[in-house]
């Protein structure tokens, strides 16, 4: 008999609190000082951003959902999202199982996403991966600003 992957289980129920919390900012807007950081693989299977983020950064990733984003987009498998790059507005797809990192500072909430869940299923043993300590800023007002997920992450 399989051993039951706890691990797996865990992070496709906490990607379930990643998806309600874009369902609720696709519906509602954010409230108050609320906003997300998402932390995302850039070169993931079925990533769809513009060809100078993807050069920029050619691994990882962080979007911010504060002042600037529209069209929020929430599928079962992924999201879309509209941002603005350089006064430019453009659309990113991201696969759930791309996230590294998912943050809400102003309501001291963060996860971390060690394995990719989309396509494992919950009895799979699949060891963790160690995400990366630093990530890019991507948005508009902040571009470019290196920030880290330390301050966000549950000990």
């Amino acid at each position: 008999m399989d051993e039951i992957n706890y691990t797996a289980m865990v992070e496709k129920a906490l990607m379930e609190v990643v998806r309600d919390s874009l369902r609720h900012i696709a519906t509602h807007g954010l409230p108050g000082d609320q906003h997300f950081y998402i932390t995302f693989k850039t070169q993931f299977p079925g990533i769809s951003i513009p060809t100078h983020l993807s050069e920029r950064y050619a691994d990882e990733m962080t979007i911010v959902l504060q002042h600037q984003f529209w069209d929020v987009v929430v599928e079962k498998d992924y999201f879309s999202v509209d941002l603005s790059f350089n006064h430019k507005r453009e659309t990113l797809t991201i696969p759930y199982a791309a996230l590294t990192a998912f943050a809400d500072p102003s309501a001291e909430f963060g996860l971390q996403f060690t394995s990719s869940i989309a396509n494992i299923p919950v009895e799979e043993d699949t060891p963790p991966t160690e995400p990366v300590e630093e990530t890019i800023e991507a948005d508009s007002e902040k571009q470019g600003e290196v920030i880290t997920l330390d301050a966000f992450r549950k000990k």
